[in-house]
C-alpha cells in the first residue's frame, strides 16, 4: 500500500510545521484512523492483502436446512397408479417407503380399499383413505 512519507525535520523554528492550523497533526486524524478504522473504506486494500477473511459470511445454518425436502405424492396420483397398474398391492399393502416415497398428501379422490404403508401423512390423507376402507400404516 502506498504511503505518505512523514514530514522531514524542515520548519522546525516555526508554529506549525508545516501541518497547518492547531490539531491537524495530532492525535488519529493524521493516520487514518486508530487500529482497525477504515479497513473497509481507505484501508481496504491492506485488508484484502493481509485479512481477506476479515469480511467473510460465516454463521449457523440449521441441520433441517441442509436435508433434501421430503419426496411426497397426492392420493389422487396414488390413484391413478393404481388404477393404470403401476403399483399393484402385494397382500392389500402398498409400501410407499419402498418406492421413496416420505410423506402422502390429500389432493385429489381415492377410490380403492387398500392399507398404504408411509413414514408421514396429511390428515387429509388419511380421512380419504380410511373412509374408502383402508388404512395409513405408520412406523
Amino acid at each position: 500500500m502506498p504511503t505518505k512519507k512523514k514530514k522531514s525535520r524542515k520548519q522546525r523554528g516555526s508554529r506549525y510545521c508545516g501541518y497547518g492550523q492547531v490539531g491537524q497533526h495530532r492525535k488519529s486524524g493524521m493516520r487514518g484512523g486508530k487500529g482497525k478504522a477504515g479497513g473497509r473504506k481507505h484501508f481496504w486494500i491492506h485488508t484484502v492483502k493481509y485479512d481477506p477473511d476479515r469480511y467473510l459470511n460465516k454463521g449457523f445454518k440449521p441441520p433441517s436446512s441442509k436435508l433434501p425436502p421430503p419426496e411426497t405424492i397426492n392420493v389422487g396420483e396414488l390413484d391413478e397408479m393404481i388404477t393404470s397398474g403401476k403399483i399393484e398391492p402385494e397382500e392389500g399393502v402398498i409400501d410407499l417407503e419402498a418406492m421413496g416415497i416420505d410423506k402422502l398428501l390429500g389432493r385429489g379422490t381415492f377410490s380403492h380399499d387398500v392399507n398404504v404403508k408411509v413414514e408421514d401423512h396429511s390428515s387429509g390423507a388419511e380421512r380419504k383413505i380410511t373412509n374408502t376402507g383402508g388404512e395409513i400404516i405408520t412406523k
